[in-house]
């Protein structure tokens, strides 16, 4: 693998901001580039004065290479969160519910931290505000489906999902949102 290709892919293994999404079209262009990389290699090789075979070195590396890639897609697609198996099975409180799901680490996640607890606090008895560390509860993030931190699910008093957020969002964003979905809370 190239120095660039490995730079991408840790890059992409260190985003905080991954939610465990589907990386497959990520991993098909890395694939079909370091194929294409190789091909112009040996054509490379090929062309030059006096070389009528690619040597025996070059091959090797080559299927070195191939294999390496190979084994990368099936340990990442091991490794990829399964499907959502449906709707996560919520208490039905009769309360409409906020779900945030992010981390501790992630920068967007830490600027929703207030904006939640002043929630959670203003409107107790009216609104239930419920965040989830996908990093300390991976499963969760798999359970509701999310690709990327913070996600925010707006249900309704009894479980169903209205709407869904990815990334920041303001307080006040967030009140427009439940009042276009139906619940005006009082003090807006």
């Amino acid at each position: 693998m190239t120095n660039g290709s490995h730079t991408l892919v840790t890059m992409l293994a260190q985003c905080p901001c991954s939610g465990g999404g589907d990386t497959s079209g990520v991993l098909a262009l890395l694939v079909v580039a370091v194929i294409l990389g190789l091909w112009k290699l040996v054509r490379h090789i090929r062309s030059r004065k006096g070389a009528s075979t690619v040597s025996k070195a070059v091959k090797i590396a080559i299927v070195v290479v191939l294999a390496v890639v190979v084994v990368g897609v099936i340990v990442m697609k091991m490794n990829a969160p399964p499907a959502p198996t449906g709707q996560p099975t919520v208490q039905s409180t009769g309360l409409p519910r906020l779900v945030d799901l992010g981390a501790n680490e992630c920068i967007p996640c830490k600027m929703m931290a207030p904006i939640l607890a002043k929630l959670k606090n203003e409107y107790t008895g009216r609104l239930q505000v419920e965040v989830i560390d996908v990093w300390k509860e991976p499963q969760a993030g798999r359970q509701y489906g999310i690709r990327v931190i913070p996600t925010q699910i707006f249900y309704d008093g009894s479980g169903t999902e209205l709407w869904r957020h990815e990334g920041f969002i303001s307080k006040e964003d967030i009140l427009a949102k439940w009042k276009e979905l139906g619940f005006p809370f009082e003090g807006q």
